[in-house]
Order: structure tokens, then sequence, then C-alpha cells
């Protein structure tokens, strides 16, 4: 199974990805989760990274991001399919989604886009908080850790991210609609798009996910 997530940032892609890829059995491939890493682990890749900004809601070139998700998708884990969330970011990298997909004799199965009133987007900003060791995402309102400001799985102290800060969030908001919210209407014109109401509760939210995704066996 190969699919995509859309969403804007701060839609819960994160908390969904994660019961996706674990219910499924398919890795979860973040391209923000892999510059994050590639910086703080001052790789030669994350010193070419760094030079986007991406912590001011800037968006890394489309030849970069393909070279990463092209690499990374030929890792052994990915073999039986793969969910990927940050990419595409424009149709350009949708376009060479599909050409490389089809050079390995694969397909995207379907294209799920998480959609949310832009208050209550800010309102899950505000709340989001990050572990900083594994990268799990939490929200002290909808997604709260069993202990408060310690992740779940490492015990790590959760911090809020510095591109969750309301002048930020409002450039990235302002780049996705103009770079990303077009691929809607490219993968709703496909007959790959289905959109799921991502205000909920994350547990209602994917409970939407698991049924579209099951009624829709003949694409899977």
């Amino acid at each position: 199974m190969i699919l995509v997530l859309l969403g804007p940032p701060g839609v819960g892609k994160g908390t969904q990805a994660s019961r996706i890829s674990l219910h499924y059995g398919i890795p979860h491939i973040s391209t923000g989760a892999m510059f994050r890493d590639a910086v703080a682990r001052g790789t030669e890749f994350g010193r070419r990274i760094q030079r986007y900004r991406i912590d001011k809601g800037e968006y890394v070139p489309d030849d970069v991001v393909i070279e990463a998700v092209r690499q990374r998708i030929h890792e052994p884990d990915c073999a039986t399919g793969f969910l990927l969330d940050g990419f595409p970011r424009t149709i350009p990298q949708a376009e060479t989604l599909n050409r490389f997909l089809a050079e390995e004799k694969l397909r995207l199965n379907a294209v799920l886009n998480l959609a949310a009133p832009i208050d209550d987007i800010v309102k899950r900003f505000s709340g989001r908080r990050v572990c900083p060791v594994d990268n799990a995402t939490y929200h002290i309102e909808y997604n709260p850790p069993l202990q408060p400001g310690l992740c779940d799985e490492c015990g790590a102290q959760l911090e809020q991210r510095p591109d969750d800060d309301p002048v930020i969030v409002k450039r990235r908001l302002d780049v996705y609609n103009e770079k990303t919210a077009p691929l809607v209407d490219y993968y709703e014109t496909s007959g790959l798009l289905r959109t799921v109401d991502a205000s909920r509760e994350p547990e209602t939210v994917f409970g939407q996910i698991v049924a579209l995704l099951e009624g829709w066996q003949w694409h899977i």
C-alpha cells in the first residue's frame, strides 16, 4: 500500500500518520522529520538543508526533496509500501513521484486530504509538543502524553517547535495555500483523493480514514 497524506500544517497529519503506519504495517516517511533529523545530526545533507531555513517555514527546493525521498523509499522497510507525509508538496513533485513509482513498477493507491477550519489549526499549533529524541508528536489537549510534559516512549522532556510560533504558523499556512493546496485539485482529478474531516477527535478521524481505505479496496 502506497499512500500520500495531504493537509495544512497543524491539521494532525503526524498523529494520523503514526496510526496508519502501525495499523497497516508500513513506514511513515515524513520529509519534515527527515530534514530536522539531518540538521540535528549535522550531516552533509543537513547542512545543505539549513540553507533553506525550514525553521522559518520556507520550503526546500523540489530537486533536494525528491533526491531525499527517492533514497528513502529504496530502503528495505518500504518493500511492502509506505506513507508519504510532506511529499509531494507541489504539482511538479507529484508528477515526479508518478514517474519514479512507474519506474519501480509501483503505483500510488490513495491520497488522504485532512481538512479543518483555520481556527482549529491555530489552536492545535499552540498546544503541540514534540519529543526531541524520537519525533513523537503530542497535543496538550487533543493527544496528551501519559505524564504531562514527557514522551510516552522514551521519557524525554517534550518541546514546542520553533516553527509553531504564531507568526511562522501564518507564513507556513500562506505557503501551503500557494504551493500545496493545488494538489487537492490535482489528485481529485486523478480519482485518488479522499477528504477527511480532521476537526474531530483523533480517534474519530482515524476511524474515518480506516473506513475510507477499507471501503476502497479496489485501489489497494
